[in-house]
C-alpha cells in the first residue's frame, strides 16, 4: 500500500497568483512619535506606557529626522542617572537619537522586507514617502503577513 495524500483540494482563491504582498498592507500607520526637543525621561515613560522598544523622531512637518530606542535611553541612564548626575542639556531626544536611519518603501514586497530585517538585524523600519513618515514596519508585522498567507503558491 502506497502513501496517500490527505491534503485535499487546494483552495486557489486564498492566494492571488502574482499579487505582491506589500509593506503597505502590513505596516503600522498609527505611530508613537517623538520630537527632537522631547526629554529622554518623557521617551522612557512613553516606551513603558505603550510597551514599545523605540520610535521615530519627526520634525514639525512630520519629516523623519531620526530614531530613538530603548538602547539610547539605557545609555543615558548608565551615563547620568546611575551616577546621580544632574540632567543637562543633553537630556533631549535630538542629542541622543540615531540620525542615520534606514527606511523602507511602502511598495516593497514583504519578503524583501524580511530579507532587510535579516541582513540589518534591525527590529523596525520607518516607511517614508517623499521624506514624510507614513508608517512603520516591524519584524512582528512580517510574521503577521506570513501567518496570513494561506495555501501554497507553487504548482
Amino acid at each position: 500500500m502506497g502513501i496517500k495524500s490527505f491534503t485535499g483540494k487546494r483552495d486557489t482563491s486564498q492566494v492571488k497568483e502574482g499579487a505582491p504582498i506589500l509593506v503597505s498592507d502590513y505596516m503600522t500607520k498609527k505611530l508613537i512619535t517623538f520630537k527632537p526637543s522631547d526629554s529622554l525621561d518623557h521617551v522612557i515613560n512613553e516606551l513603558i506606557k505603550y510597551k514599545i522598544s523605540g520610535g521615530p523622531v519627526v520634525n514639525a512637518k512630520n519629516e523623519l529626522v531620526g530614531i530613538i530606542s530603548e538602547t539610547d535611553c539605557i545609555k543615558h541612564i548608565s551615563e547620568s542617572k546611575y551616577y546621580n548626575l544632574p540632567s543637562d542639556n543633553d537630556n533631549t531626544v535630538g542629542k541622543k537619537m540615531i540620525t542615520d536611519v534606514d527606511t523602507i518603501d511602502k511598495n516593497m514586497n514583504i519578503f524583501d522586507a524580511a530579507s532587510m530585517f535579516i541582513n540589518s538585524k534591525r527590529r523596525r523600519f520607518p516607511v517614508v514617502e517623499r521624506g514624510i513618515l507614513i508608517g512603520q514596519i516591524s519584524q512582528k508585522d512580517v510574521l503577521k503577513a506570513a501567518i496570513n498567507i494561506k495555501g501554497n503558491s507553487w504548482k
